[in-house]
Order: C-alpha cells, then structure tokens, then sequence
C-alpha cells in the first residue's frame, strides 16, 4: 500500500514538473513572436505649441531602405490614409544602393498623388556614385516630390503658415555647395517670420546642434530605433554614428525650447540582424 501512494505522488510530482515546461515554453514563444513582430506600427505624438491655432497633422517616413509593404506598397499606403495627414515628409533613406527602386518608386506613386510631400537627403542617396544620385533624384523629382537641401519652404496648411526647412546629410558630396553647418545657419533664419518652423533631418545624433537655432521641431530618423531593444529598460542597442546604446533611437526628446521626433524607421532589409522589440513604424505628429 506504501508502495502504490508513492508511485501516485511520483506520478502527480512528474506531471506538474511537466506542466510547469509547457507552461515555461509557451512563456518564452511568446515573448519570441512579440520581440520579432515585424508587423507595422502607427506611433503618435502630440505636440502644443502658441504659433498655431488649428490642427496640423504629418506623416513622418524614413529609412524605408525599398523595404515591402504588401503589394504596390499598399499596407503602409493604407495606414497612412487612415490618418489623414496634412503633409508627408520623408527624412532620408527612401532607397537603398543594396536593392531596387521598385518598392520606394510604389510607394511615391502612391502618396504623391494625394498629399503634400516634402524630402531631404539620408546617408544611403551618397553610397554610391554620381550616377546613382542622380536616379534617385530623378526620381524623386518625377513624382513631384520637394526636395529641400539647404533650403526652406513656407506653407499654408489648415489656415496655419510653417516653415518646413531641410538639410542634406552630412555626408552629402553631390551637388552641394555648402556645407551641413551653413545649410542650418541658412534653413534656421527662416524662424524670423515668427512662424511654426520645422527642421527635416536625416541625423538625430545632433540634437544638441539643432537646439541652438530657432527651430520648434525636428523631425529625424537614421537611427532606426536601435534596432535591439528591451522594452522600458533599454531604448535601443546600436545605431549607426552613435554606436552603442545610442541616446537618440527613437520616440520624443525635449529641450526647453525645441523638440525632436526621431522615427524609428520602416526598414525590414536586415535579415541577418533583424528588429528586436522593435517594429517598423509610421509616425504621425499632431501639432496643436
């Protein structure tokens, strides 16, 4: 009898050991799909501001490095419709000098058509030659895109007049007759007509730069949110020019006078090193 009470308890022993590894394993599958859900994400952020009195609202995109979103791009089309912004802008690494155009070209025949679309120069349009650069501004160009370089351009939206100023990434070495510095200094005088001014910029690593001129807001990207992330604990692992644990890999940043939004982006190119905790997003900023 003593006997057949402690194979019963080994056997009750056994089967909670076994309940507590699927229990466990189940955890830890989720936790994987959750860290690689490459799904994409709209992230929002409001912003007040004295300048404006109606709503403004913008669709930031970067760094989509000729990523896939459904055929004709229309996922992130979709999503963006959804939102009906005011402006797109588009701060940099729309293509990718690794892949083809075909993706980036689907997604500018698919926004240009419907709204307002500003541009400035990332890292990956100078990764190449001069040839190369110039396709990319062609076409750009031949979608009726605003390629800002070291300039500003003064738009009525909804009743209210920005400035929306752009500056190449610094690295740029074609067709540009001064350098990122001068281009700040240039785009920043803007801010003397009083109105809302926002900086597109590739480079969020400058924060502190951006903070001595007259700009409201800076819309960046780049970063590509760290690419490795631990959710409330660890904002992003690496990103390029800011190397590890990056202080800039994405969300809001606030100066007593100035804010950056910095995207982390809509790349799915590295396959080898793929997000973590960290999905692509469209950004969608209302200014209030």
């Amino acid at each position: 009898m003593k006997n057949l009470v402690e194979f019963i308890s080994n056997i009750k022993q056994n089967n909670s050991l076994k309940l507590w590894h699927i229990i466990v394993i189940i955890v830890l599958l989720v936790i994987l799909v959750i860290a690689f859900d490459k799904r994409l994400l709209v992230r929002k952020y409001s912003i007040d501001s004295d300048k404006v009195s109606s709503d403004i609202r913008i669709a930031l995109i970067t760094d989509l490095h000729s990523s896939k979103y459904g055929k004709n791009q229309s996922e992130l089309i979709s999503a963006i419709d959804e939102q009906s912004p005011d402006l797109v802008v588009i701060v940099g690494d729309l293509f990718d000098h690794t892949l083809s155009d075909e993706n980036s070209k689907d997604f500018l025949a698919g926004v240009t058509e419907k709204y307002q679309c500003y541009y400035v120069t990332g890292n990956h349009e100078y990764y190449s030659d001069t040839e190369y650069f110039h396709d990319k501004i062609s076409v750009l160009e031949s979608y009726g895109v605003k390629i800002l370089s070291g300039e500003y351009d003064t738009v009525t939206v909804n009743g209210e007049t920005v400035n929306i100023c752009g500056v190449d990434d610094p690295i740029a070495n074609v067709d540009v007759s001064s350098t990122f510095s001068e281009q700040l200094e240039y785009v920043s005088g803007s801010a003397q007509n009083g109105n809302y001014t926002i900086l597109l910029s590739h480079r969020p690593e400058y924060f502190e730069t951006y903070c001595t001129y007259d700009f409201d807001l800076v819309l960046s990207g780049h970063a590509h949110g760290g690419q490795w992330r631990i959710p409330y604990i660890l904002n992003g692992v690496y990103s390029p020019n800011q190397g590890l644990f990056p202080k800039y890999a994405g969300g809001q940043y606030d100066s007593d006078s100035l804010t950056m939004i910095v995207s982390r982006g809509l790349s799915l190119k590295h396959c080898l090193v793929p997000r973590i905790f960290n999905r692509p997003e469209l950004v969608i900023i209302d200014i209030h």
